[in-house]
């Protein structure tokens, strides 16, 4: 058999040399795509943007990616509007044979368990309550009234800060620190007949710490405060009136949140006048409590909505003190170590 001018033979000469014959074999059929088909419907019928989300996984131009992003996102919102309101549909027709509503887990509702959580009717609770240091207030027995003061030398927007508190807050008085020093404070307001001292302290020319001395014995929480946003600042806020406030608090349910709530209430009259329609709240979620300043709209017969007075901020405790501040032989209830306390997302002390 003649070779190839390479020297080369070719496949069937090869084949034969060898001794075996050669024979042409068909291509292997290509596999089947139904099942591929399958998969991809399915994929498409349990999440219906997942092409979409592909195309914008592959796409290189930002412009088109950025726009992409905007419509695939206001489509999912409207989606899950739908289905929500389908839901909803659904849930009216059966009545009372609808299924159970699919409660979300949050950390919240699956925090760490503490032994400290108690039910406000407990009578335990209830006798030792009785006889703290906030009791002749809760008798009706003392109304508060509050002296609100701040660190040496503040700034404006301390000054503004506390302006909003004074307005906040029912018989609320600013007096200026000057320099004296808290415990001399405290001594002026136990002879004034105050019954609480809210001290404002700064840090690099910003508020950054509150502390509240119910008087005359005490307890003493110093907080961290953060988030603070005057009134003038909070678009299409109210302006307060002089009604006294109804007080909301919420989520204090251990023992020390107790207190801290108690503390609180202490700050405000025991009979808000309704007529007004102001309300405070003091929300504490995850350790963070955040105070809130509205009032009521009564749109209609059915419908009331929120106005936001001002202004807003965020505590976080930092420590309770048995008796008035004493930074130096004071006896501490209550400290937070973040060392050692904050072990867990899911581990909350109020």
């Amino acid at each position: 058999m003649p070779k190839s001018s390479a020297g080369l033979s070719t496949p069937a000469a090869a084949a034969a040399k060898a001794g075996k014959s050669f024979k042409k074999t068909a291509p292997e059929p290509l596999p089947s795509t139904d099942a591929a088909t399958d998969a991809s419907a399915s994929a498409s019928v349990d999440n219906p943007f997942a092409a979409r989300q592909q195309m914008l996984a592959d796409m290189k131009c930002k412009t088109l990616k950025k726009d992409l992003y905007k419509q695939l996102k206001h489509d999912k919102s409207v989606a899950r509007r739908k289905e929500r309101d389908q839901k909803l549909a659904e849930r009216r027709q059966l009545g009372d044979a609808a299924p159970p509503k699919e409660v979300p887990k949050t950390i919240e509702s699956t925090r760490e368990f503490d032994e400290t959580i108690v039910n406000p009717d407990d009578q335990e609770v209830v006798e030792d309550e009785a006889m703290d240091e906030f009791a002749n207030y809760f008798n009706g027995e003392t109304l508060p009234k509050l002296l609100i003061t701040t660190s040496i030398k503040p700034v404006g927007e301390t000054f503004k800060f506390v302006q909003d508190l004074v307005t906040a807050i029912p018989n609320a008085t600013y007096v200026p620190r000057q320099k004296f020093d808290l415990k001399q404070i405290i001594e002026f307001a136990k002879n004034r007949e105050f019954t609480d001292v809210m001290l404002i302290n700064e840090n690099n020319k910003e508020a950054d710490g509150l502390i509240i001395t119910h008087l005359p014995d005490g307890p003493t929480a110093h907080f961290k405060l953060s988030s603070i946003q005057i009134a003038k600042t909070i678009r299409n806020h109210a302006r307060s009136s002089d009604h006294r406030p109804e007080l909301v608090l919420n989520n204090f349910n251990t023992r020390l949140g107790h207190t801290v709530g108690r503390m609180f209430a202490t700050l405000f009259p025991h009979d808000p006048e309704f007529v007004g329609r102001r309300v405070i709240t003091f929300h504490n979620q995850r350790d963070f409590i955040f105070f809130r300043h509205h009032r009521y709209i009564f749109r209609n017969a059915q419908k009331v909505g929120l106005q936001e007075i001002g202004p807003r901020f965020t505590l976080k405790l930092r420590s309770l003190q048995k008796g008035t501040f004493d930074a130096k032989y004071g006896e501490y209830e209550w400290t937070h170590k973040r060392g050692e306390m904050d072990t867990s997302r899911r581990r909350f002390f109020l």
